[in-house]
């Protein structure tokens, strides 16, 4: 059998029969058509198979009757026209006949319109936790909003700067807009220039949104200038948009040389990642709204380094940690282009692997991976994230192991008391589904079943992560092979 792919465009047709099929006797389903209505008793057709058009009759003659099927070759088509054919009186089944019927005599001739049938089963209100507090209100939503004013009381995020302005929280959101534009000042994004004759400058727009915690309120606003980067031109405004990431094989070969060589794993996170990248195009995009400079209304703003949503943004950002870790010292993998190697005669040194905003620095004592940090921190806005080392950040280093991952007959179930912390239950999933899927499958497991309840875990679900950790700090010296 032959079935099309994306290797090949014919159809099954074209390759079996060596010839494109004639589709000219295709016409559009449904459409009305004229054909004289022939005897029955003048044969029109050859053989019984043969090809033909069928046809419901919509107008008869005194031939052919009204509500049958004929076939025809000999029609002329209107496939503009369509005709809804009404169902006819005979074909309606019996028992709407004697449903019908049942109604009228219950009203008494009058035409019966039965209510909705609503569902008996009774509402159960959901159970976020004791930090939080369900009520069900019965009603249409304006309904509930002239009876029940503490209901909907949190407004959506703005998508604008007027509904900003507009907004309850208007001071608060002012703050974080501020700060955010001190930040790009601060880091010489842009100067102020005259737009150059046939060039356009690109929009750009606020993205605003509130920070939650885990109990409902809100832990801080954040603000985020976004250029309209769908409207670039390729070989005008960018050129290349590619960036090399680390891959897990690399992960993992670099996590087992430092097991084999003792070597210390640290993590650091860098902040405002896509705003360090210098730009190599010239691009102008307008003030931003709320900020324009007086007397200067007829100016652009010209970027000297990346904003969120360019396109190039990620390979600027690349393109200048590349410039800034070889320019210290730091040899470049060859293989992979995201790992960064410097090492002495003495053999005392760090290796650093990249993977977009966080990096793993491996080093051969504590001095060399503080020296590193500190070298790291003054060229870019860096956050230490310390140690990566899970059961430290957990402390399960000194606990007793245990030999399996889960209790066998341990039950897992929902949780119906009072919860434990959410965040700290979903770090401890996250940092065991990264280490699942980097060096240790086996457990993947017992992680997939515990990822069920993040949302309102128990003492129970946390005591099966415990165990977790426990089993790693007993199989240390486990590894794929």
């Amino acid at each position: 059998m032959v079935i099309p792919n994306k290797r090949s465009k014919n159809t099954p047709y074209e390759i079996w029969c060596k010839k494109v099929p004639n589709l000219s006797y295709l016409k559009v389903w449904g459409c009305t058509a004229v054909e004289r209505l022939t005897e029955p008793k003048r044969k029109t057709l050859g053989e019984e198979h043969s090809k033909a058009y069928r046809f419901y009759v919509l107008e008869s003659n005194d031939f052919v009757s009204i509500n049958t099927v004929i076939e025809s070759r000999d029609v002329i088509f209107d496939e503009e026209r369509f005709t809804s054919i009404p169902r006819p009186r005979d074909m309606v089944h019996q028992s709407s006949s004697k449903s019908t019927t049942q109604a009228e005599d219950v009203s008494g001739g009058a035409s019966y319109v039965p209510e909705p049938r609503k569902s008996t089963r009774a509402r159960k209100a959901k159970c976020f936790g004791s930090d939080f507090q369900l009520y069900l209100v019965e009603g249409t939503r304006n309904e509930t909003i002239s009876q029940h004013q503490y209901c909907f009381n949190i407004e959506d995020d703005p998508k604008t700067f007027s509904e900003t302005i507009a907004s309850r929280d208007v001071y608060l959101r002012k703050d974080a807009i501020h700060g955010e534009t001190d930040s790009i000042m601060h880091n010489n994004t842009w100067v102020l220039a005259d737009l150059p004759p046939g060039c356009k400058a690109l929009g750009c727009k606020w993205i605003l949104k509130r920070k939650m915690k885990l109990d409902g309120s809100i832990d801080k606003y954040k603000a985020k200038l976004v250029i309209q980067g769908f409207r670039q031109k390729e070989g005008i405004d960018f050129f290349d948009t590619y960036a090399p990431i680390a891959r897990i094989s690399t992960i993992r070969l670099l996590v087992a040389l430092a097991a084999i060589h003792n070597l210390l794993i640290h993590q650091m996170d860098v902040k405002t990642t896509f705003l360090n990248g210098d730009l190599d195009e010239e691009i102008y995009i307008k003030q931003t709204e709320g900020f324009v400079i007086h007397g200067n209304e007829h100016k652009v703003c010209k970027l000297k380094k990346s904003l969120y949503g360019l396109k190039q943004a990620q390979k600027q950002w690349h393109q200048k940690f590349d410039d800034v870790v070889l320019s210290n010292g730091f040899a470049l993998n060859q293989v992979d282009k995201f790992v960064y190697i410097k090492f002495d005669t003495s053999g005392k040194g760090v290796m650093i692997c990249l993977y977009v905003d966080d990096m793993l620095i491996f080093g051969s004592n504590l001095e060399e991976v503080d020296k590193t940090k500190k070298f790291l921190s003054s060229s870019f806005d860096m956050k230490d994230m310390g140690e990566a080392e899970i059961l430290k950040k957990f402390n399960f280093e000194k606990c007793s192991p245990v030999s399996t991952p889960i209790d066998p007959s341990l039950k897992l179930l929902p949780n119906k008391g009072s919860p434990v912390s959410q965040h700290e239950y979903s770090r401890a999933i996250g940092c065991l589904m990264y280490a699942m899927i980097s060096t240790r499958p086996n457990i993947a497991y017992v992680v997939g079943r515990l990822s069920r309840y993040t949302s309102n875990s128990s003492s129970h679900h946390w005591q099966a992560v415990s165990r977790v950790f426990k089993y790693l700090k007993g199989t240390m010296n486990y590894g794929i092979t």
